[in-house]
Parts: structure tokens; sequence; C-alpha cells
């Protein structure tokens, strides 16, 4: 009688198989490619806090027409700068060949007053029907005034 000799270790593969991991990888890199561009609509400015806002769900849409105005009285329409003298030029060939004649407006809450007014005033002057003014939810139980106002 012959003594069997077990052969396994010639059989096992130490080689990793990384098929399942890039198809992880894949799947992950097209959800961030996805989400990305909706995590930040236009530029980000500190709206002002108010405690009973309107929802706005429409200025979260793609082809939402949205003026910002910054803090140090920059205006953008959509993520483009523009000169205020422009806005009204601008803002009329968007809305060309448009039925919903809605611009959605977010200042900064540290913005000049007049500064918004003018910007207002060349967006109504473009033939918009409403405008949006935007805002963000104010945190429960704060009654303290926007930083920088004097009583």
């Amino acid at each position: 009688m012959g003594i069997a000799k077990r052969d396994e270790g010639s059989k096992v593969s130490s080689d990793i198989n990384v098929t399942p991991m890039v198809d992880v990888m894949l799947v992950l890199l097209i959800i961030f490619m996805v989400v990305t561009p909706m995590l930040q609509h236009g530029i980000p400015v500190d709206m002002a806090k108010v405690n009973s806002p309107k929802d706005m769900n429409d200025a979260d849409k793609e082809d939402a027409l949205l003026v910002a105005i910054t803090r140090d009285d920059k205006v953008f329409f959509g993520t483009d700068k523009v000169n205020v003298d422009e806005l009204t030029d601008k803002i009329k060939d968007k809305l060309a060949n448009r039925t919903d004649k809605t611009v959605y407006l977010k200042a900064d809450q540290r913005a000049k007053f007049g500064w918004v007014v003018a910007v207002v005033d060349n967006v109504r002057a473009a033939g918009v029907d409403q405008v949006g003014l935007l805002t963000d939810q104010k945190k429960s139980g704060s009654l303290a005034p926007p930083s920088g106002a004097t009583p």
C-alpha cells in the first residue's frame, strides 16, 4: 500500500480578486458625480434669518433664475458676476422663451439695503412678474438682532 499524498496547496490561489472592489468604486464615483452639482446652487451668501419663511422649492430647480448679492455688493446672475447695469439685459435674454417669469433673489444679510433695492429695480425693469426673496429659517429661541445691527 502506498502513502496517499494530499496536494491541496497547489489548488489555492493567493491572487486578490479586485473586480468587486472596482465595481463598488465605480458605483460610488457615479453617485458622487450625480450628487455634487446638487449640493450648491448659485453663489453662497449668508441670507437673512426669519421666523416663518415661505418655501420656494422652485428656486432649487436647475433652470431657476437666481440673482445673488454678496456682502461686498457684488451681484451674480447664476454663477456669473455681472454689473448691475447689465443685469436687466441678461435677465431679458433669459426670459425671452419662458412662460414662468420669476426671478429669485438671495442677498447677504449684511448687504446694503439701497443696493438690494437697486438690484430689485433692475430685475423688475426686465419684465419679471414675481421676485422671490430667499431667506433662511431662524433657529428656535433666537430673538437676537442680526450682527452689525445697532439699536
